[in-house]
């Protein structure tokens, strides 16, 4: 817990929960415009994923206005969208992303505009 910054595993709880109320109030937008920026991690070794990803980039690209795309040591890559636009569209982005096979994990930070 110290290490992440809490002083109590309760501060840490309060913090979690914090976030995920946040993210699901903007989640039950039904419409409007948002900001967000999409992180996913997959095994450096599965090339495949590459390719998937840039498919979905280019399919989404109506909402994703950047991606970064970097090496982390030599067994993960982190790629990294930020996107603007209609919140559903944006969501059904990070489902797409969280139901590709490869990616290990996926965390999505909305903010409404």
């Amino acid at each position: 817990m110290k290490i992440r910054g809490y002083y109590s595993r309760s501060e840490a709880f309060r913090d979690a929960v914090r976030s995920l109320i946040a993210e699901s109030e903007i989640a039950k937008m039904e419409t409007g415009n948002v900001a967000a920026t999409i992180m996913m991690t997959c095994d450096y070794a599965r090339r495949d994923v590459d390719l998937k990803m840039s498919e979905v980039r280019h399919e989404f690209d109506d909402v994703v206005v950047e991606n970064v795309h970097r090496h982390i040591d030599d067994k993960y890559c982190l790629e990294i969208f930020i996107a603007q636009g209609n919140n559903e569209r944006i969501r059904d982005l990070v489902g797409r992303v969280r139901g590709m096979r490869g990616i290990q994990q996926v965390k999505a930070l909305f903010m409404s505009l």
